[in-house]
């Protein structure tokens, strides 16, 4: 039987002071409902809808990001989490599976958990956990794994806050049944809104069977405030830092690591201490990325070096045993294998043949203050120290630019390419020079006294 995910991301998120959607401040480098959105995909569900409201256009666009073809719908007015899912139920007419209700702030439940809850043969299914704090969770009243009704805590008795069993609020159900469900709540309460969680109580008048799956209190952490979400981005590099170290990558000083929501990092790579990886970094094995380096979009493949103080942009592929030294930046540029860029550079818009060494001070100038244009230089060519680049040019194979020089044209291969001004000495103006200035100061001197 298949499944579907109904994710509900409509709320603003009054708590975190913000403009922005709750769900689209960032963890991990990527928004909290990517995280969630991720949790479900590994189900491989037949379909994804999301319930947005409070910035809806940003919500879905941030969606849409992560996954082209989920269903976006709108919930005008925020009336409660069980008017939320009604407003997802049109998008599943004629789907006969299973459907799962998740929350776009709870960026932590496992695959596992939600797979265990398909798999469960009750016709509704409720994720409960044990906290620590139970505070004002809502509370599953249940024998044993079987649910009688969940209870709000500003509802509850004494004897019913005592009960350790807490609600997430994640649900599964077949989708029929989910919808005829929401179809029946009533908005007859303090709030004025329909509660998904009243849907417990109506399965068991019904005769139905409601049963609760039960997962670690870490995996339903919600995010409501700044607070939350710093705890949650400290939980988020803690597992994976573990992971990471797990998966045979040593880490020099494991808490000043940052890794983004989809970093891979291959066995074996080193990375020093104070490193930042932003989104779509893929590092392979056997590399070494050292210290105070930060890098986002890139690839770099086995062998090669980077850092310490390197800058690796979006568009860098850096093929096997390249170098990159100290306060080297590179941007939607290709090094082709064993290139050496030691030092004070900046390569962007390039593509560099392999075993080519690019001397200290290097530009390539690719941007006219209107468009981008690219640099390629060829294999084994050997750039001077202080070269501008100024594109587009071609640097041919095994060609040399001489230090100090503004390459404004192409190089063909073999040549050594000169753009700089002849140089000449003239002999003893620098001693003139410096006496006229000093004579000139101490009249400036004499004058102001």
């Amino acid at each position: 039987m298949g499944a579907a995910l109904i994710i509900l991301a409509a709320g603003q998120g009054t708590r975190m002071n913000s403009d922005r959607p709750k769900v689209l401040h960032p963890l991990g480098g990527v928004p909290i409902l990517w995280h969630a959105m991720a949790a479900g995909q590994a189900l491989e569900p037949e379909q994804i809808v999301i319930v947005t409201g409070h910035g809806a256009e940003a919500v879905e666009a941030a969606a849409r990001g992560y996954d082209a073809e989920v269903v976006c719908v709108l919930q005008a007015e925020q009336l409660g989490t069980g008017h939320a899912v009604a407003q997802a139920m049109p998008a599943l007419a004629g789907f006969s599976g299973r459907a799962l209700v998740l929350y776009g702030d709870t960026p932590f439940i496992k695959a596992e958990t939600l797979e265990a809850m398909l798999a469960s043969p009750a016709d509704l299914v409720v994720l409960g956990f044990t906290a620590a704090d139970p505070g004002r969770y809502g509370r599953l009243v249940a024998e044993g794994d079987r649910l009688e009704r969940i209870v709000e805590w500003k509802d509850a008795s004494e004897t019913e806050r005592a009960i350790p069993l807490c609600n997430s609020g994640v649900m599964c159900a077949d989708a029929d049944l989910l919808a005829e469900l929401v179809a029946g709540l009533s908005n007859d309460n303090a709030a004025g809104e329909y509660y998904l969680t009243d849907i417990a109580a109506a399965a068991r008048a019904r005769g139905l069977d409601a049963r609760i799956v039960t997962c670690p209190e870490a995996e339903t952490l919600g995010i409501n405030t700044r607070a939350e979400l710093a705890q949650a981005e400290a939980a988020f590099q803690a597992r994976m830092r573990a992971e990471a170290m797990e998966n045979g990558v040593t880490m020099q000083a494991p808490d000043t690591v940052f890794f983004s929501f989809d970093t891979v990092i291959g066995r074996d790579t080193v990375i020093g201490p104070n490193v930042w990886f932003g989104p779509r970094v893929t590092i392979e094995s056997e590399a070494e990325i050292r210290s105070f380096c930060h890098l986002e979009g890139c690839h770099v493949s086995r062998g090669a070096t980077v850092g310490p103080f390197a800058r690796l942009r979006p568009g860098a592929e850096l093929a096997e045993d390249v170098h990159v030294g100290n306060f080297v930046e590179i941007k939607n540029a290709i090094l082709d294998e064993g290139v050496k860029v030691g030092h004070l550079t900046y390569l962007g818009d390039a593509h560099v043949g392999e075993h080519s060494n690019i001397g200290a001070g290097t530009v390539t100038c690719n941007y006219d203050g209107v468009s981008k244009h690219r640099t390629k230089i060829g294999a084994h060519a050997f750039i001077g120290s202080d070269t501008m680049l100024v594109a587009p040019v071609t640097v041919g194979a095994h060609a040399m630019t001489a230090s100090g020089s503004v390459i404004t044209g192409n190089v063909p291969d073999g040549a050594l390419a000169v753009g700089r001004a002849r140089q000449e000495n003239k002999l003893g103006l620098a001693v003139r020079l410096f006496e006229k200035l000093k004579t000139e100061a101490a009249r400036r001197k004499g004058k102001t006294r």
